[in-house]
């Protein structure tokens, strides 16, 4: 039986449930991190901001691109996926925001695989609606097709 999209009010850093949760977030190809959603990752935990600075430092030779998933262990099953969806950071246009849908969408097939490979729940909050500039009528079906579509569970997180 398929499953659709949960939502919840409250933190996506805290995933609500047990067993293996995988934290899904979208992260941009500037190396930037200082803004959004990552700043509640960082005061949680170090390692996902360390761990997508080493890879994007490293990246010439460390697979970074858009469409690529970093996986960092957190905690005891939780794992946060850094998701390359979005090309550049800062003032963008109207009609150009930096999100990148097809990389999003790349990323999103990685944590499904991840997470029916770790037999987890994947949590996260409404990814590449924020800073960079999506939409959540196009990110939703990308979301469905690559995990609820695989029986993977999804919890979308809404601060209240």
């Amino acid at each position: 039986m398929q499953r659709g999209i949960e939502h919840a009010m409250g933190d996506a850093t805290r995933p609500q449930g047990s067993g293996p949760r995988l934290i899904a977030h979208v992260c941009n190809d500037a190396g930037g991190w200082g803004r959004g959603f990552v700043l509640a990752l960082s005061k949680r935990w170090p390692e996902p901001e360390a761990a997508f600075r080493a890879w994007y430092r490293d990246r010439a030779d460390s697979g970074f691109a858009l469409g690529a998933v970093q996986f960092v262990p957190v905690g005891e099953d939780i794992v946060v996926a850094n998701m390359v969806g979005q090309h550049g950071y800062g003032p963008h246009p109207e009609d150009d925001p930096p999100v990148r849908y097809a990389a999003i969408a790349s990323a999103l097939a990685a944590v499904g695989e991840k997470a029916r490979e770790l037999s987890a729940s994947v949590h996260m909050p409404r990814i590449g609606c924020g800073l960079a500039g999506g939409r959540w009528e196009r990110i939703e079906p990308l979301i469905v097709e690559h995990l609820v579509r695989r029986d993977v569970p999804v919890t979308v997180y809404d601060l209240a």
